[in-house]
């Protein structure tokens, strides 16, 4: 391979010593209580995320979002009062041998029981998609992932997006695609049937995760592809900054941007799409 496969890690390098998985998990619950847990479980609730015999497959990339996901549903399985059953599903999509050992290192510390699978995708896309991999690659993964939980017989995929993925995306959409987009807290998989992709730390904010992940003295992976890693450092990034530039003007930029999804005035849009079929204010201003 030229280089696809990766050896690095997230760039958040913790300055704590590992906490034992006892205070880990209890750290959810306590000491990140209000912007950890709580959100989480208003977001199962808000979007009925998790019902009575569902079986969830949580899908682990190693990164810090996925493996808060994981210890999350642990927690939420031990307390609630909703049974359902839960897959840990953990894909190689072709890591450097330094990198799976850390993945399955952290996975076995945190007691997280992973069914770990090999794709290859870092190879196909070496030799489909090297210039721009990241769409190809992000396609690949979840048709990889949803295979697996249905395979295992999962009717829910559970992916580790978090609040500032959706402003982000939100953003990316109107001014690089032009047009409004965000991303849902929960869809159903158009080519897998029976399986609905949900995202549970839909409310939770990036930072907390990552003072999470420091407090816990985990070390997570990023995405170990060293193509992306120059490539995607524009657009999505650029966002990123774009709004921490301004929260410093405005305050709460990043909760109007979020709200906005919510709050969309249909009677005053040039124009929408509904399942595939365009339409224009001018259908509603001539009746």
């Amino acid at each position: 391979m030229s280089g696809i496969a990766g050896t690095g890690c997230e760039r958040i390098i913790p300055t704590e010593e590992k906490k034992p998985l006892e205070e880990i998990e209890k750290s959810i619950i306590k000491r990140y209580r209000k912007p950890i847990w709580s959100k989480f479980i208003k977001a199962i609730k808000q979007y009925d995320l998790i019902q009575d015999g569902d079986k969830v497959a949580v899908a682990i990339s190693g990164g810090k979002d996925s493996l808060l996901m994981a210890k999350c549903f642990q927690q939420l399985q031990r307390y609630s009062d909703v049974k359902f059953d839960l897959e840990f599903i953990a894909m190689d999509p072709g890591y450097h041998p330094q990198i799976k050992a850390l993945h399955k290192e952290n996975l076995d510390y945190l007691g997280i029981p992973a069914h770990i699978y090999d794709s290859k995708i870092f190879e196909v896309i070496d030799k489909k998609a090297q210039d721009y991999p990241c769409y190809l690659c992000a396609r690949m993964r979840r048709g990889s992932l949803y295979e697996k939980a249905k395979e295992l017989g999962c009717n829910k995929l559970a992916l580790g997006h978090h609040y500032n993925d959706v402003i982000e995306t939100t953003m990316l959409n109107i001014l690089y695609a032009g047009n409004f987009k965000t991303m849902l807290p929960k869809l159903k998989s158009q080519n897998f049937e029976g399986i609905e992709l949900i995202r549970p730390l839909y409310l939770i904010e990036e930072e907390a995760i990552k003072r999470f992940i420091n407090y816990s003295g985990i070390w997570p992976l990023n995405c170990a592809c060293m193509v992306a890693a120059k490539k995607i450092g524009g657009k999505r990034y650029e966002i990123k900054e774009l709004i921490a530039n301004l929260k410093e003007n405005f305050n709460d930029v990043d909760k109007s941007i979020f709200k906005a999804a919510e709050n969309v005035a249909m009677d005053s849009i040039l124009g929408w799409e509904i399942d595939g079929e365009k339409h224009s204010f001018l259908e509603r201003f001539e009746e």
